[in-house]
């Protein structure tokens, strides 16, 4: 009888309680999971949060904040969280919506004049809407060289000026193209109806009510940098300490520097529909507006295949969006040089998953958020460590075929006795219309390329094959080696450059394939 009425129990319990919530990973579990992918993936350290039901109920920090310092991490370690800033200025168009200083669908222009783009229609008709929605006609990533690397002069000013240069590759609203330049226009554009900067703005309406004290809207803006991660990458095959990114112009589609503590609090409000405070009373936005971010406006390509069975995905505002194993996954990631970053919600678990890492391999959050995921979802079976491993494997071994390829080409012309072309005539200053001067010039027998206004991009230039070089930047931890293409006029003298990245894995943020290069002097 007793065993007949344990049965019975157990089987209340599971109606009660589904699996997807009773079977979910354990902190032990947990810390295996994360020592693994650190290993596996080569990441020094690595920050995890888990929200439940409203609550912190999980918080720790792995391994190390910087392999120069060898300090732990921990649930108040700060990184940069990237393109999760995104979700922040989309929150700040919210908000301003509400107090009915704009609408989402009021055109850029009649708040920044000054705005163009490729075509006057689409300059004319182009929304608050469109700047957070990646559906411009751009392509992938154009324009980010203006902001990426590090330490170019261009300002925001500079930037909204230069987007009419860049070239339409797809119809107006029509396709998915990830963009980061527009979200740097979503930002002035809530400084001017705020009457402030974007940086106070999302301070003091957005971090101080959610008390996120930690908390600041770029790294140069952090009170307290004693407990700060520091940027890690590949060089030469080794994981090292690199520089950080600091640039101030991409603060609203990037710049804010955050950890686990605090965006706890972010996560929860969002999925309080916009409410936050201990009595879950205060509005910070409205539940219209706040359930606008999260409805689908672009869509995205989805696969079908196990083990989320998903049916779509689509970009909101500020958040991706698709469906998993039946239920809404909100979610965004974020990247700058040495660290990437993913943030998690479900909000018919009222559960979200952040992980924060302080290296440049997406792999690692993505194992660990999956693996957790997968236990609030009763998906069993999935070495999300392994799986992801086997993946990033293969990608960069095919990546380093090719390149392996183009460097073997170069060595065999280095020393073949085959004429080359006196390096002489490629000398000079090109000009694109919208990233500037790129000056070409000799030293000490070598060809150098110097981008006038971006010094990141300063390097050896070596001859390829037929009118093509090759440009190896001097900061190798950016693997965006390129491809340099001489043009000639009728007269056989260099005329123009085209380029193009060598890896398939070059972060699509080099965009040269988008430089269109006219030499308006030689250096003779």
């Amino acid at each position: 009888m007793k065993n007949i009425f344990r049965l019975i129990l157990v089987l209340c319990l599971g109606l009660a309680f589904p699996f997807s919530v009773i079977s979910q990973i354990t902190p032990v579990e947990i810390d295996k999971l994360v020592a693994n992918a650190l290993q596996t993936f080569d990441v020094p350290g690595i920050a995890v949060g888990i929200v439940k039901d409203g609550q912190l109920i999980f918080a720790k920090g792995y391994g190390v904040r910087s392999l120069a310092s060898g300090k732990p991490m921990d649930e108040h370690t700060l990184f940069g969280i990237a393109s999760n800033t995104k979700a922040f200025t989309a929150t700040a168009l919210g908000i301003l919506a509400d107090e009915g200083k704009l609408k989402w669908d009021d055109k850029v222009i009649d708040y920044i004049p000054e705005f163009r783009l490729y075509n006057p229609y689409v300059t004319q008709d182009f929304t608050i809407r469109d700047l957070l929605t990646h559906r411009s006609g751009l392509g992938l990533g154009a324009g980010d060289l203006m902001i990426w690397p590090d330490g170019s002069d261009f300002t925001r000013n500079d930037i909204i000026h230069n987007l009419r240069f860049l070239k339409q590759v797809s119809p107006f609203r029509a396709k998915y193209d990830y963009d980061n330049n527009l979200y740097i226009v979503a930002g002035e554009v809530v400084a001017k109806v705020a009457g402030m900067p974007w940086e106070e703005f999302v301070q003091t309406r957005i971090l101080q009510p959610l008390d996120m004290k930690e908390t600041a809207t770029s790294f140069i803006r952090l009170k307290d940098t004693s407990d700060v991660i520091a940027a890690h990458g590949e060089v030469s095959g080794k994981v090292q300490v690199i520089e950080r990114s600091k640039g101030e112009v991409m603060n609203a589609c990037g710049g804010i520097y955050s950890n686990i503590a605090d965006l706890s609090k972010w996560v929860i409000m969002h999925m309080n529909k916009g409410v936050y405070g201990p009595d879950k009373k205060t509005q910070l936005i409205s539940k219209r507006n706040q359930q606008e971010l999260w409805t689908p406006q672009t869509l995205m390509g989805v696969g079908t295949t196990p083990p989320y069975n998903s049916h779509f995905a689509a970009y909101g505002l500020g958040f991706r969006l698709s469906d998993v194993k039946g239920y809404l996954e909100v979610s965004h990631t974020g990247g700058l040089a040495g660290m990437v970053t993913q943030i998690l919600m479900y909000p018919e678990l009222n559960l979200g998953i952040i992980v924060l890492t302080n290296q440049q391999v997406g792999a690692a959050f993505t194992a660990v958020a999956n693996q957790i995921k997968d236990s609030y979802l009763g998906i069993t079976g999935m070495d999300w460590v392994k799986i992801l491993d086997e993946r990033v494997t293969k990608s960069n071994s095919d990546a380093a075929s090719v390149t392996k390829k183009v460097w073997e080409d170069i060595q065999k012309q280095s020393t073949a006795s085959s004429a080359k072309p006196d390096i002489s005539l490629f000398t000079g200053t090109y000009r694109d219309p919208w990233f500037g001067d790129i000056i070409i010039e000799k030293s000490d027998g070598k060809l150098m390329i110097r981008a006038k206004r971006s010094p990141g991009l300063t390097g050896e230039l070596i001859f390829y094959q037929g009118q093509t070089f090759v440009a190896k930047w001097n900061d190798r931890s950016m693997d965006a080696d390129a491809f340099v293409l001489f043009q000639t006029g009728y007269d056989g003298q260099p005329s123009g450059i085209k380029m193009k990245p060598i890896s398939p894995n070059t972060d699509f943020s080099f965009d040269f394939q988008d430089l269109d290069f006219t030499r308006v002097k030689d250096n003779k």
